[in-house]
């Protein structure tokens, strides 16, 4: 894996592919600062030239809530995929609990998720994660996944 820095587990985006099957329109992570056994730090900048912008609305730019939710069940997923045993598995993304959205996100803006692996067992996990921008909440959820071979 590619290193981002010197945090343990962080990669940048050369990194994030050979891990994350997401790609571009979709993949939402663009560096991860640290990841460890249960916790991992990541990072999504947000510019206008992101496809939603087109649509969501193009008077007055906002990230969409859905895409933060996704962005938290994808670094928990990528922290989870980064263990050498499930290497070539999948994150099949599951439900959602306890979201909630506290700030608009717009072009510019730098998204800082962090997630915590809560439980695993037999491939279902549970991670709880937060996204701030520039230390002011703008989404939490607990999200649940279960890795799988492709």
């Amino acid at each position: 894996m590619t290193e981002a820095s010197s945090q343990p587990g962080a990669l940048d985006i050369r990194g994030i592919l050979n891990v994350a099957p997401h790609r571009y329109p979709f993949l939402m992570i663009d560096r991860v600062l640290m990841q460890d056994a249960t916790k991992a730090v990541g990072i999504k900048n947000v510019t206008y030239n992101e496809p939603c912008f087109t649509g969501h609305f193009p008077e007055k730019p906002i990230f969409p809530g859905v895409l933060m939710l996704e962005a938290i069940a994808q670094l928990g997923g990528l922290a989870i995929l980064s263990r050498p045993e499930n290497k070539g598995k999948l994150a099949y993304f599951t439900g959602a609990d306890e979201v909630s959205w506290r700030r608009l996100v717009v072009p510019g803006d730098q998204i800082r998720i962090e997630t915590e692996l809560l439980k695993e067992r037999r491939g279902l996990c549970i991670v709880k994660g937060v996204a701030t921008v520039d230390g002011d909440l703008c989404c939490e959820a607990t999200v649940k996944f279960m890795i799988a071979s492709e």
